[in-house]
């Protein structure tokens, strides 16, 4: 569990350092201000369940499945709709059907928080 842990939380810092540049370099001259920010959100909170991952990975009585899985559905529902909506302009498409997408990943970050905030509280002391 060990290495997933580190391979998706590197995984998650690689693609947020990537995009966080495409953001700024490439995307700064064709975005509007305020989807622009959008983006960087994304970005912001793609990198915070990153490094979680990879802190979590040094603490194997922390570790769970289920919170695991919590951060990498919300991440991906809520980062990845938020790149998707701040592009779809770009692209031509019309995707504001997936908005509802980030409320439902955000909810399920708030999830994988809220578990992880009780697993030390079920640990016995050591």
């Amino acid at each position: 569990m060990t290495r997933r842990f580190l391979v998706t939380g590197g995984i998650f810092g690689l693609l947020a350092v990537i995009l966080g540049a495409f953001g700024a370099h490439g995307l700064k001259s064709v975005l509007e201000a305020e989807t622009l920010t959008s983006f960087e959100t994304g970005v912001r909170y793609q990198m915070y369940h990153a490094l979680l991952l990879i802190g979590l990975a040094n603490f194997s009585k922390l570790q769970s499945n289920i919170i695991y899985w919590f951060f990498l559905v919300g991440v991906i529902f809520f980062s990845g709709s938020i790149y998707l909506l701040s592009l779809d302009e770009l692209a031509g498409l019309d995707l504001s059907s997936i908005a509802l997408v980030t409320p439902l990943g955000g909810a399920l970050l708030i999830v994988g928080w809220t578990l992880f905030i009780f697993k030390p509280l079920k640990l016995k002391y050591q």
